[in-house]
């Protein structure tokens, strides 16, 4: 495991690993226990869109480590007067031991970690959000002990999260129901590929009621996503319906847990009672992007 592009190049066993080392550093971490194998290492940070549970879980987890981290504005570098992508790759390699990358375009990292000889990390992507994902299926398992035969339900925009949980779903044995309105379906490349290759069963329907009948995760993420804006008054019309809130639970398992990667808006994707309520563990999914995003540092640059 060189770089972190897509779980799709993970292997089951890769994910294993880092949900086991997620495991022991969250532990460590509970019991203030200092784990500073990364002394020494400094990790770059190039963001091209806002953040504030990437950066922060990244630059605080690095810090835990013992390592330190720069936090690149694109605006403000060379990369913005056009300097070429092959040359800011190798330059950076020159002085870090790894870069996370949060911008729009998927082909602009891969095209990154090509020409870099150091990982790259990928932090969102319009296209892919793998750290988000990994750290997701930590907590259900955490909450669970396992996330073999489960049905996670994922209401919402087919966006880079729905593409990050078909990517998944191609690795681990777990039921994945869809419902996404017509209009606003996953990549149709991943989801095709994730309808051959899934461990379990993976489904696609408008219906997120039919979604999530029986299931033992609830999903949903934003309407409208950092840069469609403009999108945002067709997009609430569009998505009418599609709202994670008390009667959608119903459907699910009385043990069911509710799940959002934030920022959530509430009264929008999901309602106010049901990210504060008993059944939500949003805050512990965000928690733990931080003990996740370490063990992959770890894996990463101490090359595990």
């Amino acid at each position: 495991m060189k770089h972190l592009l897509s779980i799709h190049d993970l292997t089951p066993s890769n994910i294993e690993e880092i949900m086991e080392q997620t495991r022991l550093l969250k532990a460590s971490h509970n019991s203030k226990i200092e784990h500073f194998t990364l002394r020494g290492k400094t990790l770059g940070m190039i963001f091209e869109k806002a953040s504030t549970r990437t950066r922060l879980s990244f630059e605080v987890g690095m810090a835990q480590l013992g390592g330190t981290t720069i936090f690149i504005n694109t605006k403000e570098t060379q990369i913005a007067r056009g300097e070429d992508l092959c040359d800011t790759a190798k330059i950076f390699s020159c002085y870090l031991d790894a870069v996370v990358i949060r911008t729009f375009a998927q082909k602009y990292l891969e095209d990154f970690a090509k020409y870099a000889s150091i990982p790259i990390i990928n932090g969102l992507t319009d296209l892919l959000h793998p750290c988000q994902i990994l750290s997701d299926i930590f907590t259900i398992e955490e909450k669970f002990g396992t996330y073999e035969g489960l049905k996670i339900a994922y209401i919402g925009d087919g966006n880079n999260i729905a593409n990050s949980w078909i990517n998944l779903a191609t690795k681990l044995s777990f039921e994945l129901a869809l419902a996404c309105p017509i209009g606003y379906l996953p990549d149709e490349a991943i989801f095709e590929r994730g309808l051959r290759e899934a461990k379990g069963k993976l489904s696609l329907t408008q219906d997120p009621f039919a979604a999530a009948q029986g299931a033992d995760v609830i999903y949903t993420d934003v309407w409208t996503s950092m840069g469609q804006e403009e999108e945002k008054e067709r997009r609430e019309h569009d998505f009418a319906g599609y709202q994670v809130n008390e009667k959608i639970l119903q459907t699910a398992r009385p043990s069911a847990i509710v799940m959002h990667c934030l920022p959530a808006h509430r009264g929008e994707e999901i309602s106010a009672a049901v990210i504060d309520g008993r059944q939500s563990v949003i805050f512990v999914q965000a928690e733990n992007r931080l003990h996740l995003q370490k063990a992959i540092l770890e894996m990463l640059i101490l090359g595990g």
